[in-house]
């Protein structure tokens, strides 16, 4: 099977559900800025550096879940296909609440604004925070233009947890950095 079809060559691609959109449809814009933070994610994993077991297991996670949010934003929700993926809960959003209360424990209080950087791997979750905010933001300007009556939660379901990941980026950023022992960069005002 070749990769390359030809389809796309004028400006259009297909929904997982069938319909053909212009590539700068606000769904295929959306799931874009997913599929970029997927791939941050995974360049955090593969960043050298100690990253224990259970971090790779909850970005894992992360990946997985950015992949069903992705599923369901190229599916038009009254479409056939629609009925047959797994409905998005709050279940991951409150995962990451417990991850970032129990990263955040380990961490000293902050009491100042930090620049992102430190060391590569938190470098890559700071990336990773920046581009989870920008798909925040387009899902929250993709549920507005929708009708109302669609009577899907899912959009709330991603919204909810694309804020607690950004969240989670940012004390796992800063927990990176103290794992390496690098200090977090205090922002000083000129």
């Amino acid at each position: 099977m070749k990769i390359y079809t030809g389809t796309g060559d004028r400006g259009k691609t297909s929904l997982f559900s069938g319909e053909r959109v212009s590539k700068n449809n606000d769904r295929i814009e959306t799931y874009g800025d997913l599929d970029e933070l997927n791939s941050v994610v995974g360049a955090l994993i593969a960043s050298p550096g100690d990253v224990d077991g259970q971090l790779v297991d909850e970005l894992r996670q992360i990946q997985s879940h950015l992949f069903a949010i992705s599923a369901w934003l190229a599916t038009s929700p009254d479409s056939a296909v629609s009925k047959t993926l797994k409905r998005l809960s709050g279940d991951p959003a409150r995962q990451l609440e417990l991850a970032v209360d129990r990263i955040d424990a380990g961490l000293p209080p902050l009491k100042q604004f930090i620049l992102p950087g430190g060391h590569p791997t938190a470098a890559w979750a700071h990336i990773a925070r920046t581009v989870c905010r920008r798909a925040e933001r387009r899902l929250v300007a993709l549920a507005a233009s929708l009708p109302q009556d669609t009577g899907n939660d899912n959009y709330q379901h991603a919204l909810v947890f694309l804020n607690r990941l950004s969240d989670y980026f940012f004390v796992l950023a800063r927990h990176l950095n103290k794992l390496h022992r690098v200090e977090d960069i205090i922002w000083q005002p000129e």
